[in-house]
């Protein structure tokens, strides 16, 4: 996210939240809040003076001649003259120099409104073309010809995302490690070296720094309503974007470099997003209408939400999901703050402490150790629901991408963003008046279903059951392998590999029947006990318990890396034999493995007998252990770290194995020694009852 929030110290309380026919305190316990009319802004008295009026204090009247030449180049000199600096110790003066630059910007907006497209497009166009993005900024051009507060906005945040994206492509000219924060970036000697100090002191009073307008925070952390943040701000920053171009083309003309810019991150596995149905255009009518009436809607936060729903059904995905984010980060600002009783926390922080973001909303406890109530009031579906789209590792991470310009914009997939509009419908719904009637229409009642079911996809644990029940799916292909006749096993010499392969099976046989107690009782059969429990229903079986992803320990945390590498590597050493057994069939049908080979494939097909139970051992216990891993923060720190080399133990022998299945190395009575002493292992230490699934009795 943009880091941790804090407490607002010295920020003033907004005006209390109204009643609106029935106690605050009622609305809580309800998981209402009260309606928020009153709430006319969320930028606090000095960050509101700094946006919306420091701006506007100097009146004169600036001529475009002064920082524009004939030629169309940006006279960055006097535009670097109206920083100011402290005399103390010529770091930047914020408030002077955004006093100062107050009519250079009305100036910049005067003359881009005076501009024909065309002309525009001819003189600054090829300016743009460093962001990789040319057209947003054309688009941002038409956006001040219009000045409709809520594209201003929205052009202001697109802008700024691209903008940083593409200076760190500059910044990796010379730099490694793009740094993650846009402060930090413009604070970077790499950018100073291309572009100037006194350049970036120039960025730094419009974005980046809490000190000046900081125009891309505050708005992509949903503080600025449509109509506090000027239109002139936006055409300086498209201004000086152009200037930057021209800087930079100067800077590679100079260094021969060549600007490389990164990949856009792209999605994969769409599906793995589908939790809610399709928002349609009945469900975007009544969700238009929810806004109005939700007390989740700060009502001058309206014009943004109407926005986001025009855009999804426009098809403007991107557009979509860029204005709804920052308004779901308010609405649970607000209930962030009823909740836990701090309404001062609903405004922008001061330069000395950050925002209460994200980041801080979803914590499990506030600054001050106590624990937050907002996990209660949303309940865990809703907040694993949130962890997984904003901040789990592994998931999208949507608003730290859009914001860092990570993705591209023109091919947002409306998949995402239907399920962002979905999750925002459900939210606006449960915090409505009980008497309205949209909860339990047909369209809506699908979403609030869906929303109440909702686990986590994308937390560690559910990444691990869905390894562990992918990596069983390629095992299960082995029976249907082409292989050669048995008879020609038994003609080699030297292959006595059988009586080693039963005498493995029938260890494995012994350590099922060891933990066959704690399975589920209907997966058994004393038949065959290898094949009969070690299947992929016992795993679906174990898969749909319920763990708690929300808020796990950091034991729990490292037990999960162990547990994730040990069937990630199941899964190589299945891959591997898979296509090894594929390739060396078709050889052997060809009659072109020499003798060794042969011997070799006939090797592998015997201690492939021996590897899917093993393997599919090995998946069972992880499973076993996985269902049972909250427990590990029970055991003492003595108990905890034998437990955990044993586990390491276990992945070291998958790692060998991935090694020794290797078509490079084919070494596969190496297998049977390695998976003896991996098997004596595992049954000594659940002699000694130190597995996690044991604790549970």
């Amino acid at each position: 996210m943009f880091g941790v929030g804090r407490d607002l110290c010295g920020s003033p309380s907004p005006t209390p939240l109204p009643k609106q026919g029935h106690p605050e305190q009622a609305a809580q316990d309800r998981g209402q809040m009260p309606l928020s009319d009153s709430v006319t802004t969320c930028l606090s008295p000095p960050v509101h003076y700094v946006i919306c009026r420091l701006g506007f204090e100097k009146k004169d009247t600036y001529d475009i001649s002064n920082i524009l030449s004939e030629n169309g180049e940006v006279r960055w000199q006097a535009v670097a003259e109206h920083v100011c600096y402290l005399e103390s110790d010529q770091s930047v003066d914020y408030i002077r120099s955004i006093r100062s630059f107050g009519p250079v910007c009305e100036c910049v907006n005067l003359h881009f409104q005076s501009l024909p497209k065309e002309q525009f497009v001819v003189q600054y166009a090829v300016w743009f073309r460093w962001t990789n993005y040319t057209e947003l900024f054309l688009e941002v051009f038409d956006v001040l010809q219009r000045t409709q507060t809520t594209e201003v906005a929205l052009g202001l945040m697109k802008l700024t995302s691209c903008l940083e994206r593409a200076l760190g492509d500059v910044y990796l000219l010379i730099g490694k490690d793009c740094p993650f924060l846009l402060r930090d970036l413009l604070a970077s000697q790499q950018l100073a070296v291309v572009f100037g100090q006194a350049v970036m002191n120039v960025l730094r009073v419009f974005i980046g720094s809490p000190y000046g307008l900081n125009l891309r925070n505050v708005l992509w952390h949903g503080f600025a309503s449509p109509q506090e943040i000027p239109a002139k701000y936006c055409a300086m920053l498209l201004f000086l974007t152009a200037g930057l171009g021209q800087l930079l083309q100067t800077y590679l003309l100079q260094t021969k470099c060549i600007l490389v810019h990164r990949p856009y991150v792209v999605f994969v596995s769409l599906e793995e997003l589908d939790a809610f149905p399709d928002v349609n255009h009945e469900a975007l009518s009544i969700a238009e209408e929810l806004v109005k009436l939700s007390s989740f809607v700060l009502k001058t936060m309206l014009p943004f939400w109407m926005a986001a729903l025009t855009a999804f059904k426009q098809n403007r995905y991107a557009d979509c999901v860029i204005l709804l984010l920052p308004q779901l980060e308010v609405g649970l600002r607000l209930l962030f703050t009823a909740t836990n009783k701090c309404p001062n926390r609903l405004l922008t922080a001061e330069p000395s402490a950050l925002y209460t973001t994200f980041d801080e909303m979803l914590a499990k406890h506030l600054d001050n150790e106590e624990v937050n109530q907002l996990p209660t009031v949303l309940e865990e579906p809703a907040m694993e629901f949130l962890w997984d789209f904003l901040n789990h590792q592994e998931g999208p991470r949507i608003r730290d991408r859009l914001s860092h310009g990570e993705i591209n914009l023109k091919a947002f997939p409306r998949e995402v963003a239907n399920q962002i509009v979905a999750f925002a419908i459900t939210l606006l719904c449960r915090f409505s008046d009980e008497d309205i009637p949209f909860k339990e229409h047909v369209v809506i009642k699908p979403l609030m279903n869906c929303a109440r079911c909702y686990r986590s996809r994308f937390h560690p644990i559910s990444r691990l059951k869905k390894q562990v029940l992918g990596c069983m799916k390629s095992i299960h292909l082995w029976p249907e392998l082409p292989t050669v006749p048995e008879e020609h096993v038994r003609t080699i010499k030297g292959l006595e590999g059988n009586a080693e392969a039963s005498t493995l099976i029938l260890m494995i046989s012994e350590i099922i029947s060891q933990l066959q107690q704690y399975m589920p009782q209907n997966c058994s059969s004393s038949d065959d006990p290898v094949n009969s429990v070690l299947t992929e229903r016992l795993l679906i079986e174990l898969c749909d318990t319920h763990v708690c992803t929300l808020y796990s320990p950091r034991p729990v945390l490292e037990i999960l890396v162990v547990l994730r590498k040990i069937s990630t590597q199941c899964h190589r050493v299945s891959e591997q034999v898979i296509a090894s057994a594929e390739l060396r069939y078709e050889q052997w049908m060809k009659k072109t493995l020499r003798s060794r080979q042969r011997e070799n494939y006939l090797r592998m097909l015997t201690s492939m007998k021996f590897l899917s139970p093993v393997l599919r051992l090995v998946l069972v216990l992880v499973t076993l252990e996985l269902v049972n891993v909250h427990l590990v923060c029970k055991k003492n720190p003595f108990d905890y770290q034998q437990y955990l080399k044993f586990l390491k133990s276990v992945l070291q022998y998958t790692e060998n194995l991935v090694t020794y299945t290797s078509p490079e190395r084919n070494k596969w009575d190496e297998t049977m020694e390695l998976t003896n002493k991996s098997l004596m292992k595992i049954r000594k230490i659940s002699d000694r009852k130190l597995m996690l699934m044991q604790l549970a009795t």
